[in-house]
């Protein structure tokens, strides 16, 4: 069985756009973010950032795990690891 789970994008009947309303915006980045995350985008779209662009959404991406998880909550939920 799969850890991971992109079920939202698949189900999703809304509109993807954002700046409406909170309940909108959730979905919609929840849409958008599993659309990027998706297989055969990643290899289309990796191969086309820069250095830059890579390093920009690294950041971006450990900057706000570091901000909203603890430490049991990073590997609970994110690693799905086993360990906490």
């Amino acid at each position: 069985m799969s850890k991971h789970t992109y079920r939202f994008v698949e189900d999703y009947t809304g509109a993807a756009m954002y700046g409406w309303d909170l309940e909108g915006d959730l979905d919609t980045l929840k849409y958008y973010l599993q659309k990027f995350a998706d297989d055969s985008f990643l290899d289309i779209i990796l191969e086309k950032l820069d250095q830059e662009d890579r390093d920009a959404i690294y950041d971006l991406l450990t900057s706000l795990l570091k901000k909203h998880l603890t430490e049991p909550e990073y590997h609970r939920h994110f690693l799905k690891d086993g360990t906490h």
